[in-house]
């Protein structure tokens, strides 16, 4: 491999089949390997899903073994000493824990941290907060992946930061000393060209799950954590049935409340419209089985799952969730409600299934929105600036 690349590597907790890590994957197809090399480093053994993605595209990954948070910090000489082997040229983490690690790594390497922040820190426990807080101002620069999450940082960081615009890469802002870290605005993308529509693997998935072909579908793609309120999502599904019998449901994903969930969906009397397949890699032949892609989350960032369903061309019906509100036009991609008012998608999810034409124009508005504002090549090329951006600066 030629000396002159570029090198990254990314730090994240885990490489599970979390929004942040499907991402990782997703951005390596089309970053620019001409000029920059990428590493990728997790810390939970067990959650590797995404492994074999990155590895089959010719990135290296390391696992540097921790059972727990705190077993991670005793790694922070291991992943110095491998930045340092491996001529690392800028550190790119992802969700708190790994951010605390990375810039420690910084400070022991000179080696400029890069931190995206997934969520809003209100939704964080006081542990992460506070060590996410305490050790902000250590890297060079942090990314929001959302105008709410952008508000937030500038809320409870307590740094003062330097707003960076892109492109950064001329010469007026290198000569320009600016404080640091750097705050900037880079909005999750999805692979456009990928993420299409594909009605015989739709039909497929109808036939495996016992769904008629005709029927109409409502589903998510959700990992089981609280955040994603999927025992309200059920509730909104039993409305739906009372008036729509005839509908079919889909969950596709796994988590810590899985058996939580199940037991809902039993105790609810749903089981043979509510569909639950489990974790899968490829999600793609099940946003093509869904007609309309449901959120009932009572916080996001930027959801990768709802930018890959509205490029399948799902209509969508949401919670206003973080950056969902950024995403979705109301009445335009999307039907919207204040997250507190949930069950308001129970009457969105009937309009829909009742109401062909606006379900069309819904599930095309979907589509244009992410080709228009929410590609993964604008999202590559602005972290690829600033990659050589911080470079340059280092000098």
């Amino acid at each position: 491999m030629s000396n002159h690349k570029i090198k990254i590597l990314h730090l994240i907790k885990s490489l599970g089949r979390g929004g942040a890590e499907m991402l990782l994957p997703e951005t390596l197809k089309v970053h620019d390997r001409e000029q920059f090399d990428f590493h990728f480093a997790y810390f939970l053994p067990w959650k590797n899903q995404m492994v074999p993605a990155i590895e089959v595209l010719g990135s290296q990954v390391v696992c540097f073994k921790a059972k727990s948070n705190l077993q991670m910090f005793l790694r922070v000489r291991e992943i110095s000493r491998y930045v340092q082997e491996h001529q690392i040229d800028v550190i790119h983490s992802h969700l708190p824990w790994a951010g605390v690690i990375a810039r420690l790594v910084g400070k022991n390497t000179g080696v400029p941290v890069v931190y995206t922040e997934h969520n809003k820190w209100e939704r964080y426990n006081k542990i992460t907060y506070w060590l996410n807080k305490l050790s902000f101002s250590w890297q060079d620069a942090a990314v929001a992946v959302s105008d709410d999450v952008q508000q937030s940082i500038r809320k409870n960081a307590g740094t003062n930061f330097e707003e960076l615009f892109l492109p950064v890469v001329q010469q007026d802002n290198l000569n320009k000393k600016v404080q640091k870290p750097y705050l900037l605005n880079i909005l999750n993308g999805v692979n456009t060209a990928h993420f299409v529509r594909d009605e015989q693997a739709g039909q497929q998935i109808r036939q495996d799950l016992g769904i008629s072909a005709n029927a109409l579908v409502i589903g998510t793609v959700s990992v089981f954590r609280f955040q994603k309120r999927l025992d309200v999502w059920m509730e909104i599904t039993a409305d739906i049935l009372k008036r729509v019998p005839e509908a079919h449901f889909i969950i596709v994903g796994d988590g810590p409340l899985k058996e939580e969930l199940l037991a809902k969906r039993k105790a609810l009397g749903i089981e043979e419209r509510l569909h639950m397949p489990g974790l899968k890699t490829d999600v793609k032949p099940y946003f093509s089985a869904i007609n309309i892609y449901m959120m009932s989350s009572i916080f996001e960032g930027l959801p990768i799952a709802l930018l890959e369903a509205m490029s399948c061309g799902c209509a969508v019906i949401s919670t206003k969730a973080g950056g969902v509100g950024e995403v979705v036009e109301d009445g335009k991609s999307g039907l919207l409600c204040e997250a507190d008012d949930y069950m308001k998608l129970a009457d969105y999810g009937v309009q829909l299934l009742q109401n062909k034409e606006l379900r069309a124009t819904l599930a095309a508005g979907a589509r244009a929105r992410v080709q228009a504002d929410f590609s993964i090549d604008k999202m590559t090329k602005q972290l690829e600036e600033l990659y050589l951006y911080l470079k340059e600066e280092r000098g």
